[in-house]
């Protein structure tokens, strides 16, 4: 393996860490408002476990899609996952700044169901991500494990950090992961 392969590894690396990051923010914004609200720390254990499973099972179902989808479409993939990741980043933006109805803040973090929910609520844009990333990503386990490692750590953060901290912080979180996506969907179009 060449120097340009070593390069290039490195940037996948790095590209997948700033995107489980930027993932999640989406956990670490949800874990805000959830723990400012009062919550146990066996719920902490038991919502960020959760959202770590979630955050690898989505991605992993995205991965082999774009994967099928890669080699269907071949060089148009890089385009479409950029597309993809923009529209993604955009929404997340969006719906950082949106007044809220309080549907998902308002679930009940302590049953079995409001858990399932609120940890799929805050997977599904992994989803998303995982499908752009599959038409040119070349370690699925890596990629989905630091996805589902950063969305346990994140969450766990913000959850236990909105016990301690003020409401406003939550909604950035988001806004700075959609940013980050839309920045890395530009990039891949451009």
């Amino acid at each position: 393996m060449g120097l340009g392969g070593i390069h290039e590894g490195w940037g996948q690396l790095v590209t997948i860490a700033i995107m489980a990051v930027a993932l999640g923010m989406d956990a670490f914004s949800l874990g805000v408002g959830i723990g400012m609200r009062g919550i146990r720390l066996l719920h902490v254990l038991q919502l960020s476990l959760l959202i770590a499973f979630f955050h690898v099972l989505m991605p992993l179902l995205g991965l082999f899609t774009g994967s099928y989808v890669g080699h269907l479409l071949g060089q148009v993939t890089t385009y479409a996952a950029g597309a993809l990741l923009v529209m993604l980043g955009g929404h997340m933006v969006f719906n950082s700044f949106r007044q809220d109805n309080g549907s998902s803040r308002q679930m009940d973090h302590r049953t079995i169901w409001g858990m399932l929910l609120i940890s799929l609520s805050v997977s599904v844009d992994s989803f998303s991500v995982g499908v752009s990333l599959g038409m040119f990503v070349n370690s699925i386990i890596l990629t989905v494990l630091a996805f589902g490692a950063c969305g346990g750590v994140m969450s766990i953060t913000g959850l236990l950090l909105g016990r301690r901290v003020s409401r406003g912080l939550g909604e950035y979180g988001e806004a700075l992961g959609g940013a980050i996506l839309l920045a890395f969907g530009l990039m891949f179009i451009f």
